[in-house]
């Protein structure tokens, strides 16, 4: 093994070792009392379940983690990259083709790699506790649905993908970088109205309370909210979510069903408050330009790597080709993808914050949003003390506990 298939070799096991540490240490930090400030939220059976679930998740999720490895690992050994490439170069092929194929039939693998684990996941434990309400129909439409888009949208994008660095030069990167960019801006403009309502049903909030006060904090925002949805995320997961979709004067609100079945009015206004903020503090703005910053260096660099030939050696491959240096590209960007996830992690925590004090600052009762977040966290048995290691390494929100306690001294002091 040469130095390149070192490095991915190392990454692969020092990720998962810190993946299984950090996982020990948030099961040890679980504390037999409640905290205080979910008296009255969580009794005794709900806080036991939520420890109950997240040592089922916890050890669920490192044998998955394990089994993918392992059977990376012994592909990888075992040539199977190699005798891949082999059988679909022996139709004859051209490199286009050969290429989807190839990189296609790498990703229908690992697809059914992980397809038990998903069926388990779903059937078993989010069953055991409450929280599926999927359907095998339901599950299986799912199934079809992803796939039949990953074919629609997924094999033209990888065919440019391939044809820009096969006939472009040296400039294939800038023309991939902004060939995607744009790609994922017309994405995002179009999921909304064509993609989501493949899975779940939009329908408008119907006139009353809610729906008056939400557009009264609306107005008093100068929020431009076009619309007020519900989504029936119920047929799926009794867990609850909210978002907004949409761009510039065409902003739309995603409640789920479950959400507003189990919150109060003031409630539901604090989530809004808070989705508002990411838009006011420009967080939608910041994350989209750090991933297309990130989509144009992870470009360049696959440019540099381009047909590498000690890159094929490290996954014993007799021939080099665009497709593959795709595929090994990726393996050897482990390295970058993982730092970059922490540090976009530590952003997201911030933008949290932030999120939280517009939340309160502009809400007519501030602390609603706490209450919300308490009523969430109590539905979807949370972990209410996960170590601070385990919230570096995987929390894109801070812990629930620390939100609470920042939103009762903003409500509590009047800073925004």
């Amino acid at each position: 093994m040469n130095g390149y298939g070192l490095v991915v070799f190392w990454t692969l096991l020092l990720t998962f070792f810190l993946k299984v540490v950090a996982d020990i240490l948030n099961l040890a930090s679980s504390r037999a009392d409640l905290p205080e400030e979910f008296h009255g939220v969580f009794d005794p059976d709900a806080y036991r379940k939520s420890q109950e679930y997240l040592r089922a998740t916890t050890g669920f999720s490192i044998a998955e983690a394990a089994f993918g490895l392992a059977v990376l690992l012994v592909f990888w050994f075992a040539g199977g990259f190699e005798l891949l490439d082999r059988f679909f170069r022996g139709f004859g092929f051209g490199a286009l083709p050969t290429g989807l194929l190839y990189i296609g039939s790498i990703l229908l693998l690992q697809a059914v790699e992980g397809f038990p684990f998903t069926l388990y996941r779903t059937f078993v434990i989010e069953e055991r506790f409450g929280f599926n309400k999927t359907t095998p129909a339901v599950f299986a439409a799912d199934t079809v649905k992803s796939l039949l888009l990953a074919l629609l949208l997924g094999v033209p994008a990888l065919a440019l993908l391939l044809s820009f660095f096969a006939y472009a030069g040296d400039s294939a990167w800038l023309w991939a970088w902004g060939v995607f960019v744009l790609l994922t801006l017309m994405l995002q403009y179009v999921a909304p109205a064509w993609i989501m309502p493949l899975f779940n049903r939009f329908e408008p909030l119907g006139d009353g309370e809610l729906k008056t006060a939400i557009l009264h904090y609306a107005r008093h925002t100068e929020f431009p909210l076009s619309g007020i949805f519900v989504i029936d995320g119920s047929k799926r997961s009794s867990k609850a979510n909210a978002f907004f979709t949409g761009f510039g004067s065409r902003k739309r609100i995603a409640l789920f069903d479950t959400l507003i079945a189990n919150h109060t009015v003031d409630e539901l206004v604090g989530v809004l408050a808070h989705e508002t903020g990411h838009f006011r503090k420009r967080h939608v703005v910041i994350n989209m330009v750090l991933g297309m910053l990130n989509l144009g260096i992870m470009f360049y660099l696959l440019s540099l790597f381009m047909l590498n030939r000690q890159l094929f050696d490290a996954f014993y491959m007799s021939e080099v080709s665009v497709y593959g240096s795709l595929v090994f590209f990726m393996l050897l960007y482990t390295p970058a993808e993982f730092l970059l996830s922490i540090f976009l992690q530590v952003l997201s925590r911030r933008h949290e914050y932030e999120a939280d004090a517009y939340a309160v600052s502009t809400s007519e009762n501030g602390e609603a949003l706490a209450e919300a977040l308490k009523k969430l966290s109590r539905s979807n048995l949370s972990n209410l003390t996960p170590h601070p290691f385990y919230v570096f390494l995987n929390y894109s929100h801070p812990p629930v506990l620390d939100r609470i306690r920042r939103i009762r001294q903003m409500s509590g002091s009047g800073v925004s």
